[in-house]
């Protein structure tokens, strides 16, 4: 098994390595961060290149063989853009986040259960000039990877419940004593198709943390975020 073929049997790994890549330290800066975000999730969406590539020759028949496909299992892949909006006590201090995710979809009861695994990368920005303070809260860099459950009480409209845990890649520079939080994240969506097995995933979702700072009760990491996929 070549390098290749280990990346796209394994795309959370793949995620996890962009984000080690790409982790730089910057303070009050928005625009380099902006930079790398759009960097990271440019190659998220590269992995669809390569999962798509995986597919096409799992469906290639064989002389003398039966065909299969990697959809033959029901497995559903999706790599996304997400967006969102801080909330609670986050919101005085930063004004959205922007990242990316890749999610498996792996079916427990044909067309209606599912186990889920996502994985990505969130950037939260900063607000600048805090309340007329002259300060500037640095920007939170997170590696979320979450596992759960996703059910179709009616065709295309699903519910979603994860769980997992946030990586911190900026901890000291972010004031957190802790690299990890456990979170939680409840979602409703739908999914639009778009043509043979491919399809759009949209979804809305409240993600919550624990304390990232044992000492700060604040230290909280909740948002409403919106995801858009594109799923095969």
């Amino acid at each position: 098994m070549n390098n290749r073929d280990i990346w796209m049997k394994n795309p959370i790994c793949f995620v996890v390595l962009l984000c080690n890549v790409f982790k730089k330290k910057h303070k009050n800066n928005t625009q380099l961060v902006m930079k790398n975000t759009f960097k990271i999730s440019a190659l998220v969406l590269a992995l669809a290149g390569f999962t798509l590539g995986a597919k096409a020759q799992s469906t290639t028949p064989v002389a003398g063989s039966t065909t299969t496909t990697s959809s033959s299992n029901g497995v559903r892949f999706s790599i996304g853009v997400d967006a969102g909006i801080p909330t609670g006590n986050l919101s005085n201090s930063y004004n959205w986040n922007l990242g990316g995710s890749v999610q498996a979809d792996i079916p427990v009861v044909s067309q209606a259960l599912f186990v889920t695994v996502n994985a990505g990368y969130n950037n939260i920005f900063g607000k600048s000039n805090i309340a007329g303070t002259n300060l500037s809260a640095t920007n939170i860099q997170l590696l979320p990877v979450k596992a759960g459950l996703k059910y179709f009480p009616i065709s295309k409209f699903y519910v979603q419940g994860e769980a997992g845990a946030g990586f911190a890649l900026n901890k000291a520079a972010a004031g957190f004593d802790k690299s990890a939080a456990f979170i939680y994240a409840p979602q409703v969506g739908y999914q639009f198709p778009i043509g043979g097995q491919s399809f759009i995933d949209a979804g809305v979702r409240y993600e919550g943390s624990t304390k990232f700072n044992s000492a700060i009760d604040n230290s909280k990491v909740n948002f409403v975020a919106l995801r858009v996929a594109y799923g095969f």
